[in-house]
């Protein structure tokens, strides 16, 4: 198999469907891509939140349970 200057200097041409199938295989790949992003980072946010919820909600408590307890010292 010896190459030739047509199979580097002339390709084949490709049909308008072939390069939009193309096109359309290669976008629907980016979007994959971005919507994996996308649900990996709501799904960090979500944890960090429901943590930051769970944190203040021990701080309100720890900080009643004090009040309370400066109350009946009175």
């Amino acid at each position: 198999m010896t190459a030739t200057r047509d199979q580097f200097f002339k390709p084949e041409k490709t049909s308008a469907q072939a390069k939009a199938g193309q096109a359309n295989s290669v976008l629907k790949s980016i979007i994959d891509a971005e919507t994996m992003a996308r649900d990996q980072k709501t799904e960090k946010l979500r944890a960090l939140r429901l943590a930051q919820q769970e944190e203040q909600a021990a701080k309100a408590a720890t900080a009643r349970k004090g009040s309370r307890q400066t109350v009946a010292a009175k």
